[in-house]
C-alpha cells in the first residue's frame, strides 16, 4: 500500500514525511483491517512529525482520525460486518487491567497504544485497530466531514464537559482551529454564550459565523467575565491571559496533550477557587456520546482537503494557521 510514514522526527518546513510503498497491515484475531477514505490532519500529528512528542515507534504512519471501510476482520472479531462505515481514533487500544482502567478512567491507563503515534495510524491506505476501540460513524456524515469528529471533536467534547460550563453560561476559547470550530456547535447547542480569543483574523471571522457572541485577539479581555475557558492552542503564555477573563469558582481547561512552558503565575489569577486543569486523551465513553450528540444537532465541519501525497503541505499549512476549520487528506484506496 501507498503510506506517509515518518523516519525520523523534523520541522515539518523539511518535509519529514516520505510517500511511499510499504507492506499492507494485517488485522490481529480481535481487530479490523480498514480500507481508508480520509483522514484527519490534527495538531498532534504535528507535534509527532516534528519531535515535540518524544517517539514511541519508529517508523511510524501518523494519523489518528481515521475514516473508511471494514476491509477484513480477525478471527474472533464479530462487531463490524465487512463494508460498515467506522473511524479509528487516538485511543488505540488500553491494557484493561490497571487501575485506570477498572475506574473507568481508560484515557489514563498505564500501558495504552495510540494511533499514529505508538501504533501505525491513517495517513496511509489500510490501517488496522482492535474492534473494541473502532467507531461506527452515524449516518449522514460524508468522510472528511467525519474525519475531525475522531479528535477535534472528541477531544473538544471531553474539553467542554471537564471545563464544567452549564446551559447559559458564558465560556471562552483560546485558539480557534479544528477543535473549538466542532466545539462551538456542541456549546451553542447547549444555550451557551462564546467568545473566542485567536489571534488569525479569518478564524475570528469563522468563529462569529458560527455563533460566538464575541471574538477578538488572543489576548484581549472579553468584555464580559467568564465562568470558564478552554485553551485549544498549544502556547502556555495564554494560561494568564485566560485565568484573567474568569469569574470566582472558574475553570480553565487545557486541551492540547503538548503545550509550551507556563510563565509564573501571581496567585491572585489563582485565588477565589479557580481552578487550572488537563484534560488528557478520551474514553471510548467520550466518543461515542460525542458521535451520537453530532448527529442529533447536527455538527458540520469545515474541512480544507489534500490529497494523502501532500501530507506535508498540510502540516505546514496547520502549523503556520493557514487552515480554516480542519485539514483533511483525501485517501482513495482501490479494493482488494
Amino acid at each position: 500500500m501507498k503510506a506517509c510514514i515518518l523516519h525520523s522526527p523534523g520541522p515539518v518546513e523539511t518535509n519529514p514525511l516520505i510517500y511511499e510503498e510499504t507492506p499492507d497491515p494485517r488485522p490481529r484475531e480481535d481487530e479490523v483491517l480498514m480500507r481508508v477514505h480520509a483522514c484527519g490532519v490534527c495538531r498532534t500529528d504535528l507535534h509527532v512529525v516534528e519531535g515535540e512528542l518524544p517517539p514511541r515507534k519508529s517508523p511510524v504512519i501518523p494519523g489518528h482520525e481515521v475514516v473508511g471501510m471494514v476491509e477484513k476482520i480477525g478471527e474472533r472479531a464479530s462487531r463490524f460486518r465487512v463494508g460498515a462505515h467506522v473511524g479509528i481514533a487516538w485511543l488505540h487500544r488500553t491494557c484493561g487491567v490497571c487501575e485506570y482502567c477498572h475506574a473507568g478512567r481508560e484515557n489514563l491507563c498505564e500501558s495504552p497504544t495510540f494511533t499514529g503515534y505508538s501504533a501505525d495510524g491513517g495517513y496511509a491506505e489500510y490501517a488496522v485497530a482492535p474492534e473494541k476501540f473502532v467507531y461506527p460513524i452515524p449516518e449522514g456524515f460524508a468522510d472528511e466531514q467525519a474525519a475531525p469528529l475522531l479528535c477535534a471533536g472528541i477531544i473538544g467534547f471531553r474539553a467542554l464537559r471537564l471545563s464544567g460550563i452549564q446551559p447559559g453560561g458564558k465560556l471562552g476559547f483560546y485558539g480557534f482551529g479544528a477543535a473549538a470550530h466542532v466545539a462551538i456547535q456542541v456549546a451553542r447547542y447547549w444555550k451557551v454564550d462564546v467568545f473566542a480569543s485567536t489571534r488569525d483574523e479569518r478564524h475570528q471571522k469563522l468563529a462569529l459565523k458560527l455563533g460566538a457572541k464575541w471574538a477578538g485577539g488572543t489576548f484581549d479581555e472579553p468584555p464580559e467575565k467568564l465562568d470558564s475557558a478552554i485553551v485549544f492552542a498549544p502556547a502556555g503564555e495564554i494560561v494568564p491571559a485566560a485565568l484573567k477573563g474568569l469569574k470566582k469558582g472558574g475553570v480553565l481547561a487545557l486541551a492540547g496533550i503538548h503545550m509550551s512552558s507556563i510563565p509564573p503565575l501571581d496567585y491572585n489569577l489563582l485565588y477565589h477557587e479557580r481552578v487550572v486543569r488537563s484534560v488528557a486523551n478520551n474514553t471510548r465513553e467520550d466518543g461515542e456520546e460525542f458521535l451520537r450528540l453530532a448527529a442529533e444537532i447536527p455538527i458540520r465541519t469545515e474541512v480544507q482537503l489534500f490529497q494523502m501525497a501532500d501530507a506535508n503541505r498540510a502540516l505546514n499549512a496547520l502549523k503556520h494557521d493557514a487552515i480554516q476549520g480542519a485539514a483533511v487528506l483525501q485517501v482513495l484506496a482501490q479494493s482488494k
